[in-house]
Protein backbone atom coordinates (compact mmCIF):
# COMPACT_ATOMS: atom_id res chain seq x y z
CA UNK A 1 0.00 0.00 0.00
CA UNK A 2 2.93 2.31 0.92
CA UNK A 3 5.02 1.74 -1.81
CA UNK A 4 1.84 1.60 -4.02
CA UNK A 5 1.32 4.60 -2.32
CA UNK A 6 4.67 6.68 -3.01
CA UNK A 7 4.16 5.04 -6.28
CA UNK A 8 1.08 6.89 -6.71
CA UNK A 9 2.46 10.01 -5.20
CA UNK A 10 4.97 9.70 -7.33
CA UNK A 11 3.07 8.83 -9.97
CA UNK A 12 0.57 11.82 -9.68
CA UNK A 13 3.98 14.06 -9.03
CA UNK A 14 4.85 12.99 -12.31
CA UNK A 15 1.80 13.73 -13.94
CA UNK A 16 1.78 16.97 -12.23
CA UNK A 17 5.03 17.93 -13.29
CA UNK A 18 4.22 17.05 -16.83
CA UNK A 19 0.65 18.80 -17.05
CA UNK A 20 2.76 21.87 -16.07
CA UNK A 21 5.46 21.55 -19.01
CA UNK A 22 2.34 20.86 -21.15
CA UNK A 23 0.98 24.29 -20.41
CA UNK A 24 3.87 26.22 -20.43
CA UNK A 25 4.69 24.46 -24.02
CA UNK A 26 1.09 25.45 -25.14
CA UNK A 27 1.14 28.87 -24.27
CA UNK A 28 5.06 29.23 -25.79
CA UNK A 29 3.43 27.82 -28.31
CA UNK A 30 0.29 30.29 -28.70
CA UNK A 31 2.39 33.16 -28.98
CA UNK A 32 4.98 31.91 -31.06
CA UNK A 33 2.58 30.32 -33.33
CA UNK A 34 2.59 31.07 -37.40
CA UNK A 35 -0.48 32.89 -37.77
CA UNK A 36 -1.94 31.55 -41.13
CA UNK A 37 -2.79 34.44 -43.46
CA UNK A 38 -6.31 36.10 -43.86
CA UNK A 39 -8.24 35.11 -47.08
CA UNK A 40 -8.57 37.19 -49.67
CA UNK A 41 -10.01 37.53 -52.94
CA UNK A 42 -8.70 35.70 -56.44
CA UNK A 43 -7.99 38.78 -57.60
CA UNK A 44 -5.82 40.69 -55.05
CA UNK A 45 -3.90 36.61 -55.28
CA UNK A 46 -3.08 37.76 -58.63
CA UNK A 47 -2.57 41.42 -58.16
CA UNK A 48 0.19 39.40 -56.14
CA UNK A 49 1.79 37.77 -58.13
CA UNK A 50 2.02 40.43 -61.16
CA UNK A 51 3.71 42.81 -58.28
CA UNK A 52 7.55 41.07 -59.16
CA UNK A 53 7.01 42.67 -62.76
CA UNK A 54 10.00 45.27 -62.13
CA UNK A 55 12.46 42.56 -63.46
CA UNK A 56 10.58 41.92 -67.04
CA UNK A 57 9.71 45.88 -67.18
CA UNK A 58 13.36 46.30 -66.77
CA UNK A 59 13.93 43.39 -69.83
CA UNK A 60 11.68 45.32 -72.04
CA UNK A 61 13.48 48.69 -71.72
CA UNK A 62 16.62 47.38 -72.07
CA UNK A 63 14.91 45.51 -75.38
CA UNK A 64 14.00 49.37 -76.87
CA UNK A 65 17.19 50.87 -75.74
CA UNK A 66 19.22 47.65 -77.53
CA UNK A 67 16.96 47.91 -80.50
CA UNK A 68 17.20 51.59 -80.98
CA UNK A 69 21.68 51.26 -79.94
CA UNK A 70 21.72 48.65 -82.86
CA UNK A 71 19.43 50.58 -85.63
CA UNK A 72 20.56 54.40 -85.08
CA UNK A 73 23.87 53.86 -86.65
CA UNK A 74 21.83 53.44 -89.80
CA UNK A 75 19.36 56.06 -89.34
CA UNK A 76 20.48 59.31 -91.50
CA UNK A 77 18.68 62.57 -92.16
CA UNK A 78 18.21 63.99 -95.89
CA UNK A 79 18.14 67.45 -96.32
CA UNK A 80 16.52 69.19 -99.48
CA UNK A 81 17.93 72.17 -100.85
CA UNK A 82 16.66 74.40 -103.73
CA UNK A 83 18.37 77.36 -105.55
CA UNK A 84 15.64 80.10 -104.78
CA UNK A 85 15.19 83.71 -105.68
CA UNK A 86 16.23 86.43 -103.63
CA UNK A 87 13.52 88.92 -103.12
CA UNK A 88 14.47 92.32 -101.81
CA UNK A 89 13.52 95.98 -101.76
CA UNK A 90 14.77 98.11 -104.61
CA UNK A 91 14.56 101.95 -104.98
CA UNK A 92 11.91 102.04 -107.23
CA UNK A 93 9.14 104.76 -109.03
CA UNK A 94 6.10 103.81 -109.30
CA UNK A 95 5.03 106.98 -111.41
CA UNK A 96 7.49 106.10 -113.85
CA UNK A 97 4.78 105.52 -116.58
CA UNK A 98 3.82 109.19 -115.53
CA UNK A 99 4.75 111.98 -118.74
CA UNK A 100 7.63 113.97 -117.45
CA UNK A 101 4.89 116.86 -117.69
CA UNK A 102 2.66 116.03 -115.08
CA UNK A 103 5.39 114.60 -112.96
CA UNK A 104 7.24 118.33 -113.27
CA UNK A 105 4.02 119.96 -112.54
CA UNK A 106 3.55 117.76 -109.43
CA UNK A 107 6.93 118.53 -108.16
CA UNK A 108 8.54 115.14 -109.38
CA UNK A 109 8.33 112.16 -106.71
CA UNK A 110 6.32 114.07 -104.30
CA UNK A 111 8.99 114.66 -101.95
CA UNK A 112 8.75 110.35 -101.05
CA UNK A 113 11.22 107.45 -101.51
CA UNK A 114 9.45 104.84 -103.24
CA UNK A 115 10.90 101.07 -102.75
CA UNK A 116 9.67 97.57 -104.69
CA UNK A 117 10.03 94.30 -104.54
CA UNK A 118 12.86 93.08 -107.41
CA UNK A 119 14.88 89.92 -107.31
CA UNK A 120 18.56 89.78 -106.84
CA UNK A 121 20.05 86.45 -107.88
CA UNK A 122 19.30 83.05 -106.41
CA UNK A 123 20.49 81.30 -102.82
CA UNK A 124 20.79 77.99 -102.23
CA UNK A 125 18.16 77.46 -99.46
CA UNK A 126 16.93 74.52 -97.41
CA UNK A 127 13.09 73.70 -98.14
CA UNK A 128 12.79 70.32 -96.50
CA UNK A 129 14.18 67.28 -94.78
CA UNK A 130 13.52 63.69 -94.34
CA UNK A 131 14.65 60.53 -92.95
CA UNK A 132 16.14 57.30 -94.59
CA UNK A 133 18.49 54.59 -93.50
CA UNK A 134 21.85 52.61 -95.17
CA UNK A 135 20.80 49.41 -97.02
CA UNK A 136 24.59 48.79 -97.92
CA UNK A 137 28.06 49.42 -96.52
CA UNK A 138 29.19 51.35 -99.75
CA UNK A 139 26.09 54.16 -99.10
CA UNK A 140 23.27 52.95 -100.88
CA UNK A 141 20.09 54.42 -98.61
CA UNK A 142 15.75 53.62 -98.68
CA UNK A 143 14.24 56.08 -98.11
CA UNK A 144 10.51 57.73 -99.11
CA UNK A 145 10.00 58.63 -103.07
CA UNK A 146 7.95 61.66 -102.02
CA UNK A 147 11.29 62.71 -100.13
CA UNK A 148 13.16 63.16 -103.29
CA UNK A 149 10.72 63.73 -105.85
CA UNK A 150 11.71 66.94 -106.68
CA UNK A 151 14.46 66.59 -109.55
CA UNK A 152 15.64 70.54 -109.33
CA UNK A 153 16.62 69.97 -105.54
CA UNK A 154 19.96 69.28 -104.21
CA UNK A 155 19.62 66.00 -101.39
CA UNK A 156 22.35 66.28 -98.40
CA UNK A 157 22.72 63.26 -96.35
CA UNK A 158 23.54 63.61 -92.52
CA UNK A 159 24.84 60.27 -91.05
CA UNK A 160 24.78 59.33 -87.80
CA UNK A 161 28.48 60.03 -87.15
CA UNK A 162 27.58 64.05 -87.73
CA UNK A 163 29.52 63.37 -91.31
CA UNK A 164 27.92 65.35 -94.28
CA UNK A 165 27.32 63.84 -97.87
CA UNK A 166 26.04 64.83 -100.92
CA UNK A 167 23.26 62.40 -102.23
CA UNK A 168 22.46 61.09 -105.75
CA UNK A 169 19.30 59.42 -106.49
CA UNK A 170 19.60 56.33 -107.81
CA UNK A 171 15.83 55.15 -108.49
CA UNK A 172 12.69 56.10 -107.98
CA UNK A 173 10.12 53.27 -107.26
CA UNK A 174 7.18 53.72 -110.05
CA UNK A 175 4.47 52.17 -108.13
CA UNK A 176 5.43 52.33 -104.47
CA UNK A 177 6.21 55.11 -102.11
CA UNK A 178 9.75 54.19 -102.20
CA UNK A 179 13.50 55.77 -103.56
CA UNK A 180 16.78 54.55 -103.49
CA UNK A 181 19.55 57.07 -102.97
CA UNK A 182 23.55 56.70 -103.00
CA UNK A 183 26.07 58.63 -101.11
CA UNK A 184 29.86 57.91 -101.63
CA UNK A 185 30.93 56.33 -98.57
CA UNK A 186 32.44 53.27 -96.90
CA UNK A 187 33.01 51.23 -93.88
CA UNK A 188 28.94 52.11 -93.31
CA UNK A 189 26.59 49.68 -91.39
CA UNK A 190 23.45 48.48 -93.23
CA UNK A 191 20.21 48.23 -91.14
CA UNK A 192 18.67 45.06 -90.25
CA UNK A 193 15.85 44.07 -92.42
CA UNK A 194 12.97 41.90 -91.00
CA UNK A 195 10.03 40.32 -92.01
CA UNK A 196 7.16 42.46 -91.90
CA UNK A 197 4.80 39.28 -92.94
CA UNK A 198 4.89 37.89 -89.04
CA UNK A 199 3.75 41.19 -87.29
CA UNK A 200 0.98 41.12 -84.89
CA UNK A 201 -1.14 43.92 -83.77
CA UNK A 202 0.07 45.01 -80.21
CA UNK A 203 3.84 44.15 -81.19
CA UNK A 204 6.15 46.88 -80.18
CA UNK A 205 6.97 49.31 -82.79
CA UNK A 206 9.67 51.60 -82.79
CA UNK A 207 10.04 54.64 -85.17
CA UNK A 208 13.35 56.64 -85.84
CA UNK A 209 13.81 59.72 -87.61
CA UNK A 210 14.38 63.40 -87.99
CA UNK A 211 11.25 64.38 -86.76
CA UNK A 212 10.41 68.02 -88.24
CA UNK A 213 13.56 67.99 -90.36
CA UNK A 214 15.14 69.17 -87.50
CA UNK A 215 15.15 66.64 -84.79
CA UNK A 216 17.94 64.21 -86.32
CA UNK A 217 17.62 60.46 -84.25
CA UNK A 218 14.34 61.19 -82.42
CA UNK A 219 13.43 57.75 -81.33
CA UNK A 220 9.36 57.40 -80.59
CA UNK A 221 7.76 54.04 -79.46
CA UNK A 222 4.00 52.33 -79.61
CA UNK A 223 2.97 49.62 -80.93
CA UNK A 224 1.39 47.80 -84.22
CA UNK A 225 -2.31 49.17 -84.39
CA UNK A 226 -3.50 48.06 -87.78
CA UNK A 227 -2.06 45.81 -90.98
CA UNK A 228 -3.10 45.85 -94.43
CA UNK A 229 -4.49 49.63 -94.11
CA UNK A 230 -5.22 51.35 -97.61
CA UNK A 231 -4.69 55.04 -97.41
CA UNK A 232 -4.63 58.23 -99.53
CA UNK A 233 -1.84 60.11 -99.05
CA UNK A 234 -0.82 63.61 -100.17
CA UNK A 235 1.84 66.77 -99.89
CA UNK A 236 2.38 69.96 -101.15
CA UNK A 237 3.91 69.61 -105.16
CA UNK A 238 3.53 65.32 -104.66
CA UNK A 239 -0.10 65.26 -105.33
CA UNK A 240 -2.00 62.14 -103.95
CA UNK A 241 -1.35 59.04 -103.83
CA UNK A 242 -3.41 55.79 -102.60
CA UNK A 243 -0.75 53.29 -100.97
CA UNK A 244 -2.45 49.92 -99.67
CA UNK A 245 -1.26 46.99 -97.65
CA UNK A 246 0.20 49.47 -94.69
CA UNK A 247 1.29 49.17 -90.89
CA UNK A 248 -0.36 51.29 -88.74
CA UNK A 249 1.25 52.00 -85.89
CA UNK A 250 1.20 54.76 -82.86
CA UNK A 251 4.23 55.44 -82.28
CA UNK A 252 4.80 59.18 -83.45
CA UNK A 253 5.65 59.90 -87.13
CA UNK A 254 6.10 63.50 -87.70
CA UNK A 255 7.33 65.24 -90.73
CA UNK A 256 10.88 64.68 -91.68
CA UNK A 257 10.25 61.06 -89.94
CA UNK A 258 8.79 59.82 -93.83
CA UNK A 259 11.67 57.08 -95.23
CA UNK A 260 12.89 56.50 -91.90
CA UNK A 261 12.81 52.88 -90.27
CA UNK A 262 10.11 51.17 -88.44
CA UNK A 263 11.36 48.48 -85.78
CA UNK A 264 10.84 45.48 -83.58
CA UNK A 265 12.52 44.55 -80.61
CA UNK A 266 15.40 42.74 -81.49
CA UNK A 267 16.44 45.75 -83.86
CA UNK A 268 15.31 44.71 -87.35
CA UNK A 269 13.50 47.39 -89.80
CA UNK A 270 9.87 45.96 -90.53
CA UNK A 271 8.76 48.87 -92.35
CA UNK A 272 9.49 52.59 -93.99
CA UNK A 273 7.68 55.32 -92.22
CA UNK A 274 5.28 56.97 -94.82
CA UNK A 275 2.87 58.93 -93.46
CA UNK A 276 0.32 60.64 -90.56
CA UNK A 277 -3.19 61.21 -90.61
CA UNK A 278 -3.94 65.00 -89.82
CA UNK A 279 -6.12 65.50 -87.34
CA UNK A 280 -5.66 62.64 -85.15
CA UNK A 281 -3.86 61.74 -82.33
CA UNK A 282 -1.03 59.07 -83.08
CA UNK A 283 -1.86 57.56 -86.37
CA UNK A 284 0.67 56.77 -88.95
CA UNK A 285 1.38 54.42 -91.60
CA UNK A 286 4.59 53.07 -93.09
CA UNK A 287 4.97 50.54 -95.75
CA UNK A 288 5.88 46.95 -94.49
CA UNK A 289 10.07 46.07 -95.52
CA UNK A 290 8.96 43.01 -97.16
CA UNK A 291 7.44 45.39 -99.96
CA UNK A 292 10.32 47.03 -100.51
CA UNK A 293 12.85 43.81 -100.40
CA UNK A 294 12.43 43.70 -104.22
CA UNK A 295 13.08 46.85 -104.87
CA UNK A 296 16.33 47.28 -103.36
CA UNK A 297 17.58 43.76 -104.67
CA UNK A 298 16.64 45.22 -108.04
CA UNK A 299 18.68 48.65 -107.23
CA UNK A 300 21.82 46.26 -106.55
CA UNK A 301 21.54 43.91 -109.22
CA UNK A 302 20.48 46.25 -112.06
CA UNK A 303 20.71 50.13 -110.71
CA UNK A 304 16.77 50.73 -110.82
CA UNK A 305 14.04 49.39 -109.96
CA UNK A 306 12.00 47.31 -111.95
CA UNK A 307 8.73 46.45 -111.00
CA UNK A 308 6.09 43.54 -112.72
CA UNK A 309 3.29 45.33 -114.30
CA UNK A 310 0.08 44.04 -116.08
CA UNK A 311 -1.61 47.06 -117.40
CA UNK A 312 -4.99 47.28 -115.88
CA UNK A 313 -7.04 50.51 -114.05
CA UNK A 314 -9.48 49.05 -111.50
CA UNK A 315 -11.93 49.74 -108.26
CA UNK A 316 -11.39 47.58 -105.61
CA UNK A 317 -15.03 46.16 -104.90
CA UNK A 318 -16.62 46.08 -101.73
CA UNK A 319 -20.18 44.97 -100.51
CA UNK A 320 -21.24 48.96 -100.25
CA UNK A 321 -19.60 49.72 -103.77
CA UNK A 322 -21.21 46.28 -105.37
CA UNK A 323 -24.90 47.10 -103.68
CA UNK A 324 -24.40 50.71 -105.82
CA UNK A 325 -22.94 49.57 -108.92
CA UNK A 326 -25.60 46.34 -109.25
CA UNK A 327 -22.27 43.97 -109.09
CA UNK A 328 -22.73 40.03 -108.79
CA UNK A 329 -19.66 39.90 -105.89
CA UNK A 330 -18.79 41.81 -103.50
CA UNK A 331 -14.95 41.43 -103.73
CA UNK A 332 -12.28 41.88 -106.39
CA UNK A 333 -10.92 44.83 -108.94
CA UNK A 334 -13.34 46.09 -111.35
CA UNK A 335 -11.67 46.64 -114.51
CA UNK A 336 -12.64 50.41 -115.83
CA UNK A 337 -11.20 53.06 -116.90
CA UNK A 338 -10.98 56.70 -115.54
CA UNK A 339 -9.73 60.17 -116.75
CA UNK A 340 -5.95 58.85 -116.41
CA UNK A 341 -6.73 56.68 -119.68
CA UNK A 342 -8.36 53.11 -120.52
CA UNK A 343 -9.11 50.41 -117.97
CA UNK A 344 -6.81 47.70 -120.21
CA UNK A 345 -3.82 49.30 -121.63
CA UNK A 346 -3.06 48.69 -124.98
CA UNK A 347 -0.91 45.80 -125.74
CA UNK A 348 -0.28 44.99 -121.86
CA UNK A 349 -0.22 41.78 -120.63
CA UNK A 350 -3.72 42.28 -119.43
CA UNK A 351 -5.06 43.18 -123.17
CA UNK A 352 -2.62 40.17 -124.56
CA UNK A 353 -4.08 38.16 -121.78
CA UNK A 354 -8.06 38.96 -123.03
CA UNK A 355 -9.39 41.19 -119.78
CA UNK A 356 -11.62 43.11 -121.07
CA UNK A 357 -13.34 46.29 -120.03
CA UNK A 358 -15.77 45.93 -116.61
CA UNK A 359 -14.18 42.77 -115.73
CA UNK A 360 -13.79 42.03 -112.11
CA UNK A 361 -10.69 40.11 -111.68
CA UNK A 362 -11.48 37.89 -108.62
CA UNK A 363 -8.41 35.93 -107.88
CA UNK A 364 -4.69 35.96 -108.94
CA UNK A 365 -2.96 32.29 -108.69
CA UNK A 366 -5.30 31.79 -106.01
CA UNK A 367 -5.46 34.67 -104.35
CA UNK A 368 -8.57 36.62 -103.58
CA UNK A 369 -8.54 40.17 -104.12
CA UNK A 370 -9.99 42.35 -101.80
CA UNK A 371 -9.46 45.65 -100.40
CA UNK A 372 -7.59 44.25 -97.33
CA UNK A 373 -5.57 41.99 -100.33
CA UNK A 374 -5.29 44.36 -103.33
CA UNK A 375 -4.40 43.27 -106.76
CA UNK A 376 -1.21 45.57 -106.78
CA UNK A 377 0.05 43.76 -103.48
CA UNK A 378 -0.68 40.55 -105.08
CA UNK A 379 1.35 41.71 -107.96
CA UNK A 380 4.18 42.89 -106.64
CA UNK A 381 5.24 39.51 -104.74
CA UNK A 382 6.15 38.57 -108.71
CA UNK A 383 8.92 39.23 -111.08
CA UNK A 384 8.60 40.43 -114.66
CA UNK A 385 8.13 37.39 -116.75
CA UNK A 386 6.12 35.61 -114.10
CA UNK A 387 2.75 33.87 -115.58
CA UNK A 388 -0.52 35.04 -113.27
CA UNK A 389 -3.77 32.73 -113.54
CA UNK A 390 -6.90 35.09 -112.80
CA UNK A 391 -10.13 34.01 -112.02
CA UNK A 392 -12.68 36.36 -113.23
CA UNK A 393 -16.29 37.44 -113.21
CA UNK A 394 -17.65 38.17 -116.89
CA UNK A 395 -21.25 39.25 -116.98
CA UNK A 396 -22.66 35.69 -115.49
CA UNK A 397 -20.06 33.93 -116.04
CA UNK A 398 -16.55 32.90 -114.69
CA UNK A 399 -13.75 32.24 -116.60
CA UNK A 400 -10.31 32.21 -116.54
CA UNK A 401 -7.28 33.36 -117.77
CA UNK A 402 -3.42 33.79 -117.76
CA UNK A 403 -1.43 36.69 -118.24
CA UNK A 404 2.64 37.23 -118.28
CA UNK A 405 3.68 40.14 -115.95
CA UNK A 406 6.12 42.52 -118.07
CA UNK A 407 8.11 45.62 -117.07
CA UNK A 408 6.72 48.64 -116.59
CA UNK A 409 7.01 51.80 -118.57
CA UNK A 410 9.19 53.93 -116.79
CA UNK A 411 6.57 56.87 -117.62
Amino acid sequence: MAVGLVGGIAGVAITIGVARANVFDDIFKFFKREVPEAPVYSDQKKEEKTVPLYKPAIDYENAVVGAVDSAAKSVVSIVISKDLPVIEQCPGDPLGGIPPEFRDFFGGNFGFQFSQPCQRGTKKQEVGGGSGFVISEDGMILTNKHVVADAKAEYTVLTNDGKKYSAKVLARDPVQDLAVIKITAAGLVAAKLGDSSALKLGQTAIAIGNALGEYRNTVSVGVISGLGRTVTASGEGIGTETISGVIQTDAAINPGNSGGPLLNLRGEVIGINTAMAEGAQSIGFTIPINNAKRAIQSVKTTGSIRSAYLGVRYRLVDEEYAKAQKLPVNYGALVRGSEDGPAVVKDSPADRAGILAEDILLEANGEKITIEHPLSAIIQKYNIGDTLTFKIQRGDTIVTVRAALAERPSN
